[in-house]
């Protein structure tokens, strides 16, 4: 007996067909989906600089698009439907997760302002002094931008604002920066007696670093916290900055 030919030679996308359709779309969504993973993973490890991970999300959520589509398209087929809607309705939510990730933060830098430094003290600021020399060359500068910035973090972040508690400058120091090692921040200073502590943030995904000061004030009978986050690179930080004020801030009033 012959066998069986490995090729079918008769209707395209046949059962025989060593590439169906669906399967075609079930390998594309595969490559979508690879491509948004590594994307950040390759900026955290230097293989490429961060606009080339952005460019490869980008290309993977059009890629996912067109795994969208194209599984829509054969759904509507009766004989797609048929023999094989369990792989292309899998290969469209894959699809669609890989989309959703780069629509979410592409909405998210949208509707918040284009600015990358973010202060509960936005008439003066804390000043870096230990951080200086570690932001040598980065795109970002670690002066604070003024009214400009100040009025569009006003919009985007009216709730940001200094924390105050009732301890004395020395103990509520001593709190924030326990609080400061408690987030997981690279210690790069503290100084009782300025009441300054300066750390580091390496962003999960991308591994950006953002760098964080913390000045601890007497007031009144008791203590003012301020915080400012600035990220090295980038236009907008999408938010990432007035998150980390917040985790901080709460987690220290907590």
């Amino acid at each position: 007996m012959w066998a069986r030919p490995l090729v079918h030679t008769g209707e395209p996308g046949g059962e025989d067909s060593i590439m169906k359709p669906s399967h075609v779309a079930f390998a594309l969504a595969i490559v979508a989906a690879l491509l948004l993973l590594v994307a950040g993973p390759g900026v955290r490890a230097q293989l490429w600089p961060h606009g080339t991970g952005f460019e490869l999300m980008r290309l993977g959520a059009y890629l996912g698009m067109g795994v969208i589509g194209l599984s829509v398209v054969l759904l509507l087929l009766p004989r797609m439907r048929r023999t094989h809607p369990r792989l292309l309705l899998a290969s469209m939510l894959l699809a669609v997760v890989v989309v959703a990730i780069p629509w979410h933060g592409l909405r998210e830098a949208r509707r918040l302002p284009p600015i990358h430094d973010i202060s509960t003290d936005t008439t003066q600021p804390p000043a870096f002094v230990a951080v200086l020399p570690l932001r040598a060359g980065a795109p970002n500068s670690a002066e604070y931008g003024g009214e400009e910035i100040a009025a569009q973090q006003r919009v985007g972040y009216p709730d940001l604002a200094p924390l105050r508690l009732d301890l004395p400058a020395e103990d509520a120091f001593e709190h924030a920066l326990a609080t400061a090692r408690l987030m997981g921040w690279e210690l790069v200073d503290a100084d009782p007696a300025s009441g300054r502590i300066e750390a580091t943030d390496t962003t999960f995904w991308f591994g950006f670093k953002d760098d964080v000061v913390v000045r601890v004030r007497p007031d009144g009978d008791g203590s003012r916290i301020d915080v400012r986050s600035v990220s090295r690179v980038g236009g907008s930080d999408v938010g990432a900055n007035a998150a980390r004020i917040r985790a901080y801030l709460r987690r220290i009033g907590g």
